[in-house]
């Protein structure tokens, strides 16, 4: 093979690893991503699956979708009352952290908790 028949392989063996590359990468993140998501599909897609898979008559999918608001209240009212339980602990560490912090990191570790914080908050209420 001639000088110019090694560049121009290496050239196409260059492209093709690094559309392998590209591929793979994007197939990891898509599935990370999925992975990671909350679940979107609408409650109503779940109870109409219930419903499809379990050839459930009208009578059944009222009982069933009234145990299922129910349930979902119950969860509500429950992730309600832990809340505060999940939030002392996390206070505390942010309290020793700051503690072993000079000024000027406690003014950055102040933002990033504010940052976090609100995070969390847009996530909840997404949830809602």
């Amino acid at each position: 093979m001639t000088t110019q028949g090694h560049t121009t392989f290496k050239i196409w063996l260059v492209l093709v690893v690094v559309f392998v590359l590209g591929s793979v990468t994007g197939a990891a993140i898509t599935g990370f991503y999925h992975a990671m998501a909350p679940n979107t599909r609408p409650r109503e897609n779940k109870v109409e699956k219930i419903r499809r898979d379990l050839n459930l008559t009208d009578e059944q999918m009222k009982s069933v979708s009234a145990i299922l608001d129910e349930t979902r209240n119950e969860y509500k009212q429950l992730k309600t009352e832990l809340k505060p339980r999940f939030d002392e602990p996390r206070q505390k560490a942010r309290t020793r952290i700051r503690a072993l912090l000079s000024p000027e990191q406690q003014q950055k570790f102040d933002a990033m908790v504010a940052q976090q914080d609100a995070e969390r908050e847009g996530e909840q209420k997404k949830q809602r």
